[in-house]
């Protein structure tokens, strides 16, 4: 937040006249208000935004404006993909800030006190994993089922190795997931479920909370997360004395599934960006190339542990985390936007209470498939 605020500060200064107001508000609390101010037709000047469905939404309500012609005047400073996830029907409607992929973030040395050898490559081996460490006295996965988007990761991710990222996109198309792949997608998380692998009372757990999935993995006290490529500095904020794992901690990509249509390397995730509001001025764009010059890129990839989508800024990624994130994302052979945000809002939020459900024990894998079908089709 701080270098943001110091952005906005420098642009003023160029800018006589422009005055900044931010407020910053965690991923739930600011889904909320953002859906609040676009159905009151007041949508923010600036305003985050991960791209998809959920953008593609907005924009179509009028809320957000079109800056096709504009993000031109920096679009080949950015690499190929980056603003895949803004653009459709090719007009771009944001600007990407960063990129990155979820995975699974370990505790090295639990790993090696349970006798799990490295990371699994295959679904059947990672449950064998879990049992060991569990066997050990470990809890192996750390989990904000609060939260509910940390849990729609494992289910979006089954479905990308059972039936494929094709099958994914087309079902959004078709307005149905009622298929036997995705049935079975849930029926590979239920056997996760069924092994009890997450802490103690993690249904009622929050993400960055002190006593939340973020601190329980930084603290050491669970083996596991799956989470995005800013979990090490999340893990280390939150955890007691703000020092996380250290070299303890290590990444490998969600395992293959036997006999799944999709591929073990293809990746699952995302980045952010902005998009600037219907009614705001021309500077609200202007901001967005400032914050696009390869010096700001630098700024941010140091200091908030992202990867830069500037292609001039990657020299600022020295942490050996973002690293390990940056060389599996370069081999990745397929890429998928969050579920949550890849579909239209009502159909993103169904599955992630469908998923939440789930994993409460509350829903079956049938049960899931067929609510997000009939979000889809409501909507």
């Amino acid at each position: 937040m701080s270098q943001w605020a110091d952005m906005a500060r420098r642009f003023e200064a160029a800018h006589p006249g422009v005055k900044f107001e931010i407020t910053a508000l965690e991923n739930e609390a600011f889904k909320t208000k953002l859906t609040t101010n676009i159905q009151a037709g007041d949508p923010p000047d600036i305003f985050h935004t991960w791209g998809g469905g959920v953008l593609f939404q907005q924009a179509e309500a009028g809320m957000v404006k079109e800056i096709t012609a504009e993000v031109g005047q920096w679009r080949d400073t950015l690499i190929p993909t980056a603003l895949d996830a803004y653009t459709a029907d090719g007009k771009t409607y944001g600007s990407a800030v960063d990129t990155g992929m979820v995975g699974f973030w370990y505790n090295k040395e639990l790993f090696e006190r349970a006798g799990v050898a490295g990371p699994p490559a295959t679904w059947a081996g990672f449950l064998d994993a879990v049992r060991k460490l569990k066997a050990a006295g470990v809890t192996p996965i750390a989990l904000a089922g609060k939260e509910k988007w940390p849990g729609h990761y494992y289910w979006a991710y089954l479905a990308m190795r059972v039936a494929g990222l094709d099958a994914l996109r087309q079902a959004a198309v078709d307005k149905n997931f009622v298929t036997p792949d995705f049935v079975a997608a849930g029926a590979r998380l239920t056997e996760l479920v069924a092994l009890q692998p997450f802490q103690t009372g993690f249904l009622a757990a929050g993400y960055s909370t002190a006593e939340g999935q973020a601190a329980t993995v930084g603290n050491g006290k669970a083996a596991m997360e799956l989470m995005g490529q800013w979990a090490p500095v999340v893990q280390r904020d939150s955890s007691a004395g703000k020092k996380g794992l250290g070299d303890k901690l290590g990444f490998f990509g969600f395992p293959a599934v036997d006999g799944g249509k999709g591929k073990g390397t293809d990746a699952f995730g995302g980045g952010g960006g902005f998009a600037v509001g219907k009614d705001a001025p021309a500077e609200a764009v202007e901001f967005l190339k400032f914050i696009a010059q390869p010096d700001n890129a630098r700024i941010e990839a140091r200091t908030a542990g992202v990867l830069p989508v500037v292609k001039a800024a990657e020299d600022a990624v020295t942490d050996p985390n973002l690293k390990l994130v940056a060389q599996t994302l370069a081999t990745s052979t397929g890429f998928q936007l969050y579920l949550d945000q890849a579909y239209a809002p009502a159909v993103g939020q169904q599955l992630n209470d469908s998923v939440a459900e789930l994993l409460a024990g509350k829903a079956s894998p049938e049960q899931v498939v067929q609510a997000i079908t009939t979000a889809a089709k409501q909507g």
